[in-house]
């Protein structure tokens, strides 16, 4: 499809399960129903102040799609209550489904990992690690965005073949992988941890 390229779209599973830009071009009911998609994972969170999300939220609801926020930062680290929260989404979500950030790349490729992380076990880390690759999804990290590539490698080595939601639910903390990100030399790779104040990285 033409939009596919502005968009930024792609499979994750197919006919599952994709990925996408924010639809800054417009013309998201056509994009969402040439794909089939049946819902919206909106990883820039709940935003009723601002156009695009107006538009998105207005638009699905009149195409009958699903949506859902879920708020990921790119420069800070998730807290426990936020991952377990997109789990549920991928669990609550009719197929196929789309997550979408601001440029596809970034919170994306997170969701996109933890999704095959999910649906397919430890089994997957490969392909899960390859949803950060330069091309075709453009992840491109900043200095404080390096996190996010390395918590799919974090979560394999902690959850010791725990599911992925059964080790979120139960021992994930923000802090822990925090401290595991600077035992590494990791410290300069995040920002702080979302939602608490004074947790910026020690430099």
């Amino acid at each position: 499809m033409i939009l596919d390229l502005p968009y930024n779209f792609h499979w994750v599973e197919p006919r599952e399960a994709a990925r996408s830009a924010q639809a800054y071009a417009g013309f998201l009911r056509p994009f969402l129903q040439a794909h089939g998609i049946r819902g919206v994972i909106n990883l820039r969170g709940s935003n009723p102040g601002h156009l695009w999300w107006r538009y998105e939220t207005r638009i699905c609801a009149r195409a009958g799609i699903v949506h859902c926020d879920v708020k990921l930062n790119s420069r800070q680290l998730p807290a426990q209550a936020t991952l377990v929260s997109l789990i549920d989404a991928f669990d609550a979500m009719p197929r196929p489904f789309l997550l979408k950030c601001s440029g596809g790349q970034d919170r994306t490729s997170l969701a996109a990992a933890l999704y095959l992380l999910h649906r397919n076990g430890w089994q997957e880390l490969a392909k899960a690690e390859m949803q950060f690759a330069r091309w075709p999804y453009l992840h491109l990290p900043h200095k404080n965005q390096r996190w996010l590539r390395l918590f799919p490698q974090f979560a394999n080595e902690q959850a010791c073949q725990t599911s992925l939601r059964d080790w979120l639910a139960t021992t994930y903390s923000a802090r822990s992988f925090r401290d595991w990100l600077e035992r590494g030399g990791e410290g300069a790779s995040f920002r702080g941890l979302y939602g608490v104040p004074g947790s910026a990285p020690k430099r």
